[in-house]
């Protein structure tokens, strides 16, 4: 996500990084390069014109000209100013008492997928909500709800077969969500593949029925200026209240999500960042603004890692790592609390500095081999890795689709790490011993 701009962007601000001196003019020169670099991750044209304007009147004032540090004073100017064009604040829903949310959009941005992935969340957090299938011209959309909700245990309504009249199933689906209970009320509504008059106004009935406290868009990133556009139409015909941003993960660009919320005034409040159902966020601006720029995303790290993992489990995995007594299948266990977290990508991305390293040094096919090869071991031979001899690290290899030098390999970096563990687990005991007064 937003890797190709990333990259640009902190180019631009390498060389005024190092300056202890800068001048309008290497300003302007950066600034150049940054508003292309904008334009090729297709942010909108005025929305990259604007930006670069207020960035450059910032950042030609005086206290960045007098400031110690004007090289990095600008780069923090640019990261205030990203922040402020992605939205400021994130965005929470107006959840009253028995919320109804609308959920708009063309086919294919994700709307059916969306709907389910904020049931789930909204679920995590305690709230009770409720699917209603209404779009009543795709059957195949009914289904993939009700297959859905089923995955996250939320109640699904489904229009009786062959209804025509919106209305009428919508009156049906209030009666069913009196009798179910829930607090809040997810509409998965009709689509189409472009705008147009008739899709326009079957929503705007809905819409007038309903009274919904929020109608959100869902938009697809990977289509950059066309969700914008898409997004213009949709907001003067039904009045958003927000959007959802899927396909995050996808997108090298990401020129939509800088653009959607200048052009629209309405927030993004969440984003999809994968197929998988627990794949979905709320959108925080400042945290995307520090991704972008490379500066990683700690926050939402140690949140993906608490939702993924355990206390006892991250426990338990301390002790064995500060003790050096971990084996091989502990080693499989860290790569499968990593896999519950998201993709790797995503992941990585969070961590400052990785951003230069993660698309060269860390494969995920990699990390299935290792998997592999692990799972092709015998108990004991995970936990006693010195009894790998020639004759077993061939069947090893043989069993698990790999060479027998990836086996070698991934033992003797085993062997390290482990051996590396056991100095620092000694050396800590010595400074305890020594009273040097060091916490560790």
């Amino acid at each position: 996500m937003f890797a190709r701009l990333s990259d640009k962007l902190q180019d631009a601000f390498k060389n005024l990084r190092g300056q202890g001196k800068i001048s309008e003019a290497n300003v302007t020169d950066a600034l150049r390069e940054v508003r292309m670099a904008l334009l090729d991750a297709d942010v909108h044209f005025q929305v990259a014109k604007d930006f670069i304007a207020k960035v450059k009147e910032k950042a030609l004032g005086e206290q960045v000209l007098r400031s110690v540090t004007p090289g990095q004073q600008i780069v923090k100017i640019f990261h205030e100013e990203l922040c402020t064009l992605l939205g400021g604040d994130t965005a929470p829903l107006d959840l009253s008492k028995n919320s109804r949310i609308l959920i708009v959009g063309l086919n294919g941005a994700g709307k059916t997928t969306s709907s389910a992935k904020l049931a789930r969340l909204l679920k995590s957090q305690g709230r009770s909500p409720l699917l209603i299938a209404s779009d009543l011209h795709r059957p195949a959309a009914i289904d993939q709800l009700a297959v859905l909700g089923d995955q996250i245990d939320v109640p699904v309504f489904r229009p009786v077969d062959g209804e025509s009249d919106i209305l009428r199933s919508t009156k049906r689906a209030l009666e069913w969500c009196d009798s179910t209970g829930g607090n809040v009320q997810i509409f998965d509504t009709a689509g189409r593949q472009e705008i147009d008059g008739p899709l326009i106004e079957e929503l705007k009935q809905l819409r007038d029925f309903l009274q919904p406290q929020e109608v959100l868009l869902v938009c697809d990133a990977a289509t950059g200026q066309q969700a914008v556009s898409v997004a213009e139409h949709f907001h003067a015909a039904l009045g958003l209240t927000g959007l959802i941003l899927t396909k995050l993960d996808g997108d090298a660009r990401g020129g939509a999500a800088l653009s959607l919320r200048s052009v629209t005034g309405r927030p993004i409040k969440f984003a999809g960042v994968g197929e998988k159902i627990d794949q979905f966020e709320t959108f925080h601006p400042d945290r995307l603004a520090g991704r972008i720029l490379g500066m990683g995303d700690v926050v939402s790290l140690v949140e993906r890692a608490s939702e993924a993992i355990s206390e006892d489990e991250a426990r338990r995995m301390e002790e064995k790592l500060r003790t050096a007594t971990f084996d091989l299948t502990d080693f499989l266990q860290q790569f499968k609390m990593i896999r519950r977290m998201g993709p790797l990508e995503n992941i990585l991305g969070m961590i400052p500095g990785m951003d230069k390293i993660k698309d060269s040094s860390i494969d995920e096919k990699q990390l299935k081999r290792v998997e592999a090869i692990i799972l092709s071991m015998t108990l004991q031979e995970r936990a006693r890795p010195d009894i790998l001899n020639a004759r077993r690290r061939q069947r090893i290899a043989r069993g698990s689709g790999v060479h027998v030098s990836e086996v070698n390999n991934l033992i003797l970096r085993f062997t390290q790490m482990r051996k590396m563990m056991k100095n620092m687990g000694a050396m800590k005991k010595l400074m305890a011993k020594a009273g040097a007064g060091f916490k560790f």
